[in-house]
């Protein structure tokens, strides 16, 4: 018999007696380690969100593509977003084309025995097609005062083509025929 500290502990031909006793020597140290953590949360076991690569694409490429997750960049590229628990949005901006935003749809599998969780969106890759935006509006100068007609020239005798400012012919007369 060998005595340990306050245990005594019996040999026996294959030792099973000290590997039992080793064994919970070493899990009472490992537990001894988690009480000395000063606010224990179960929060401590609960996994990040899995990191999920979104394909960003515009016609014409260029734009600033930026997420309303927070990454952004200039298309066509990738930016790898957490996975959240509902869509989000990405919106697409380049000088003189209108801004376009596009929602994007998160779409998570569980999977099962045979088949790993996996998260996806939709679309994938994300794409905008930019418009070009119209030209600036003009500055519109509207008068004050009606502009007046000019004046036109009398038609020259004989001319047979009237007087558009002349008074008209008294009813019952007839153009002078050439």
């Amino acid at each position: 018999m060998v005595q340990l500290g306050i245990v005594a502990v019996g040999r026996s031909k294959d030792g099973l007696i000290m590997r039992r006793v080793f064994a919970i020597a070493v899990a009472a140290a490992s537990l001894g380690g988690c009480s000395s953590m000063p606010s224990f949360s179960l929060d401590y076991f609960k996994s990040t969100p899995p990191a999920i690569q979104v394909q960003l694409e515009s016609t014409p490429p260029g734009a600033d593509a930026k997420t309303s997750l927070g990454p952004s960049c200039k298309t066509p590229c990738s930016v790898s977003v957490p996975a959240p628990d509902a869509g989000f949005s990405v919106t697409y901006t380049l000088n003189r084309f209108q801004s376009a935003t596009v929602p994007v749809q998160v779409i998570r599998n569980p999977g099962d025995l045979t088949t790993p969780a996996s998260t996806t969106t939709d679309p994938n890759p994300v794409f905008a097609e930019l418009q070009p935006a119209g030209p600036p509006p003009k500055a519109s100068h509207k008068p004050m005062h009606k502009p007046k007609k000019p004046k036109t020239a009398a038609a020259p005798a004989g001319s047979p083509f009237p007087d558009p400012g002349a008074a008209p012919p008294p009813p019952g007369s007839t153009m002078p025929s050439r």
